[in-house]
C-alpha cells in the first residue's frame, strides 16, 4: 500500500507547476516500471497517466521530454501486447512521430521518441499498416544522402540516428515476408554507407543491422550476392581488424569484436551464441534478430531486464520462456549459495590457476 500511495504521488506530480518536480517524478516511475511488473496496478490509470504524459511531451522541453518517452514506452511495456497496450501506442503515436520528425525539437527528446515509437510499435501495434508507417518514419533518418559520411552529421545527432536504426531494425524481425522483401531491393545496400560513420555506436548498430538484414534473407531463401558484396567484405574486414591510434582503445577492442562476429556470419553464416542467466533460469541468444530484440528491451529497462524476464509475461511469450516459474521459499533459499560456500570455491579456483600457471612458468624457464 506504502508503494502505491508513492506511484499515486509521483503521478499526481507529472502535472506539477515546477518542471524540476515533473522530471523528478518521471524519473521516478521510470525507475519503478522498470524495476518492478505493475500491470495490475496501471490498468485502471493507465488513461490517466496517457494523458499526463502527453502534456509533458507536448509542453515539456528536453529532458522532462525524453523521460516522458521514456515511460511511455514502459507503461506500453506494462500492459503487454493486447487492447489496452495498443490503446497507448494508438493514442500517442501522432504526437511520438510529430516531435521525432521536428528538426527544432530537442535531439535527446527525438532520440527517446524514436525509441518509444520502435519499441512502442513492436509491443502493441496490429495493424500492419501501423507497422510500414512506423518503419517508413525510421527509415528516413537514414536514408538521406550523407549520413554515412562522419562530417555530415552532427555529433548531437548520431545518438538519434543509431536509436533509429535499432528501432527499425527490430521492427524488421516482426515484418511479414513480403515487406522484408520489399526492404531488401531497396533499402539494404543504404545501410554499408553508415559504416564510415564517425560514431562508432552507429558503425556498430549499422553492422549488426546488416548481419540481421543477411540472416532474414537466409530464413526466405533470399539471394543478397550483389556486385557490391564483395566492398562490403572489404569494408567489415577493416573494421574487425582497425588499429587507428586516433580511435580510443576500449572503442577499437569494442569495435574488432563486435565486427569478427558479423563478418564470421556472413562468410560462414556461424552465429556466437549467448547465455544470459536470470534467477534459476537461462535464455539463449542464438540469432541476430534475438540480440536484436534482447538489447532493445535491455537498453530501455536496464538492470530490470532480469525481473521482467522472470516476471513478465509478455517478455517471456516473446522469447519463447513459458509462463513464469512459480517457486517456493524452501526452493529459492536451496537455489542460493552462501557467502562461505562462494569463499570455498573462489579459493579452490584460484589455488588450481596458480598451479596452471606455475607449471607454465617453469617450462619458460626451462627453455630459457
Amino acid at each position: 500500500e506504502e508503494a502505491e500511495d508513492k506511484l499515486k504521488e509521483y503521478m499526481d506530480s507529472i502535472l506539477d507547476k515546477s518542471a524540476k518536480t515533473r522530471q523528478a517524478a518521471l524519473q521516478s516511475l521510470r525507475l519503478a516500471f522498470s524495476s518492478k511488473t505493475l500491470s495490475e496496478f496501471l490498468l485502471e490509470r493507465r488513461l490517466t497517466l496517457t494523458d499526463s504524459l502527453e502534456k509533458c511531451l507536448k509542453k515539456g522541453k528536453g529532458e522532462e521530454q525524453a523521460l516522458a518517452g521514456t515511460v511511455l514506452t514502459l507503461l506500453c511495456l506494462q500492459m503487454g501486447s493486447g487492447p489496452e497496450g495498443e490503446e497507448v501506442f494508438r493514442s500517442l503515436k501522432p504526437l511520438l512521430v510529430s516531435i521525432l520528425t521536428d528538426s527544432t525539437a530537442s535531439p535527446i527528446a527525438r532520440q527517446s521518441c524514436a525509441t518509444a515509437l520502435g519499441m512502442c510499435c513492436y509491443i502493441a501495434a496490429a495493424d500492419l499498416e501501423d507497422l510500414v508507417s512506423c518503419l517508413s518514419c525510421l527509415e528516413d533518418f537514414f536514408n538521406t544522402p550523407g549520413v554515412g559520411e562522419g562530417s555530415s552529421v552532427p555529433a548531437q545527432h548520431s545518438p538519434l540516428h543509431c536509436s533509429a536504426l535499432q528501432s527499425w531494425s527490430l521492427l524488421l524481425t516482426i515484418c511479414p515476408t513480403s515487406h522484408i522483401k520489399s526492404i531488401l531491393d531497396n533499402h539494404w545496400l543504404k545501410l554499408p554507407l553508415l559504416l564510415s560513420s564517425n560514431s562508432i555506436a552507429l558503425r556498430i548498430m549499422a553492422g549488426e543491422t546488416i548481419a540481421l538484414v543477411f540472416e532474414l534473407a537466409q530464413d526466405m531463401e533470399e539471394d543478397l550476392c550483389h556486385q557490391d558484396t564483395e566492398f562490403l567484405r572489404a569494408q567489415l574486414k577493416v573494421l574487425a581488424t582497425e588499429s587507428n591510434k586516433y580511435r580510443a582503445k576500449t572503442d577499437r577492442r569494442k569495435q574488432r569484436s563486435i565486427f569478427r562476429d558479423i563478418l564470421r556470419f556472413i562468410e560462414s553464416g556461424e552465429y556466437q551464441e549467448e547465455t544470459i542467466r536470470f534467477g534459476l533460469e537461462c535464455m539463449y541468444v542464438d540469432s541476430w534478430a534475438r540480440r536484436r530484440t534482447y538489447q532493445a528491451f535491455k537498453e530501455v529497462l536496464g538492470s530490470g531486464i532480469h525481473h521482467h524476464l522472470q516476471n513478465s509475461e509478455l517478455l517471456r511469450e516473446i522469447f519463447g520462456l513459458g509462463p513464469p516459474l512459480v517457486l517456493d521459499a524452501a526452493t529459492l533459499k536451496a537455489s542460493k549459495v552462501s557467502r562461505f560456500e562462494k569463499h570455498l570455491y573462489n579459493s579452490a579456483a584460484f589455488k588450481a590457476r596458480t598451479k596452471a600457471r606455475s607449471r607454465v612458468r617453469d617450462k619458460r624457464a626451462d627453455v630459457l
